[in-house]
């Protein structure tokens, strides 16, 4: 089951790095931070849909301009067994993508692996085995040479088990590695507990320093980017700019919430020109993002790359 595909008001459920200025968080500040600072801000694409009608989705038009790409949705399924969308990550259906990936990653685009979204289990799962069910993730982002894991909590799961899961991808992988989140924003505006259902201020507090960045959910009921509003609340909740990429939605078609190309650009520029750090834009999804200016699902991504000061 794919990742957002139903178009709901559950947050992501319609299955849904580089920072200008950045400035430490507070639990950063005290331990220091495993991510590298960056010069520029996030442009993260979702790479959930590599196939469109039997045709195949390239990544590669991302090149120079995405700083981030998603490979969605992982799935850990009760057998023990991982799967990339419905097929396993070795299908040979996957192939190029892989090989397109690796391209992407050589020109330095940092490739993560999206863990969880609408499609319940997986978190379910390793809160019951957490060794059974974390070893297909650890070897497949092992064997593919992934930069990052982004954890996409749409289900229950506690405070506790979540800082266990990143303390143990830190430890594994080290402190070049991604570890992201993508909560829907009012979690982390602190209005609600959607995504997991514990506080994500306490666990900035208690794990930030172990913590990439957040990638909040602007859209399907969740927040709204046509002005600066529910980001600015996410910033008064204690988080520091540079910790919080603003999520948006590429098409219509994908959730409510959609904000056009022109207005987003206004909001994300009012965003970076009012939070020094400003963390950048992320759009669910590449397949079908609006063209903006020229040819292609890449455009949107060179279009917001210009407004977040990219």
């Amino acid at each position: 089951m794919q990742r957002r595909r139903i178009l709901s008001g559950l947050g992501a459920a319609l299955t849904a790095s580089a920072l200008a200025g950045f400035t430490l968080g507070p639990a950063q500040a005290a331990t220091g931070s495993p991510a590298a600072k960056a010069d520029s801000p996030h442009v993260l694409a979702y790479y959930q849909t590599q196939y469109q009608d039997g045709s195949y989705v390239s990544p590669l038009p991302l090149k120079g301009i995405a700083t981030d790409v998603e490979v969605a949705a992982f799935h850990l399924n009760g057998d023990g067994s991982i799967h990339l969308n419905d097929d396993p990550p070795s299908d040979a259906k996957f192939d190029q993508v892989w090989k397109d990936v690796a391209e992407l990653q050589s020109s330095g685009t940092k490739v993560h692996a999206l863990l969880g979204g609408a499609a319940q289990g997986t978190y379910a799962n390793l809160a019951a085995d957490f060794e059974r069910y974390y070893k297909p993730l650890h070897d497949t982002v092992e064997k593919y040479g992934l930069d990052g894991v982004d954890l996409d909590i749409e289900e229950t799961f506690s405070l506790e088990n979540t800082k266990k899961l990143i303390e143990r991808l830190r430890t594994d992988f080290g402190t070049d590695f991604s570890v992201i989140l993508t909560p829907v924003a009012t979690d982390l505006a602190g209005t609600s507990n959607f995504s997991g259902g514990f506080d994500y201020a306490q666990l900035e507090r208690e794990a930030g320093s172990q913590i990439s960045f957040y990638t909040g959910q602007f859209y399907c009921g969740w927040g709204d980017l046509g002005g600066t509003g529910s980001y600015d609340n996410v910033i008064g909740n204690g988080f520091s700019p540079s910790r919080v990429v603003a999520g948006a939605l590429t098409n219509p078609a994908n959730c409510q919430g959609y904000v056009e190309p022109g207005t987003l650009a206004s909001t994300l520029t009012a965003l970076k020109d009012k939070h020094q750090g400003f963390g950048g834009v992320a759009g669910w999804e590449y397949f079908n993002a609006v063209e903006v200016d020229g040819t292609g699902p890449a455009t949107w991504y060179a279009h917001v790359r210009k407004a977040a000061g990219g």
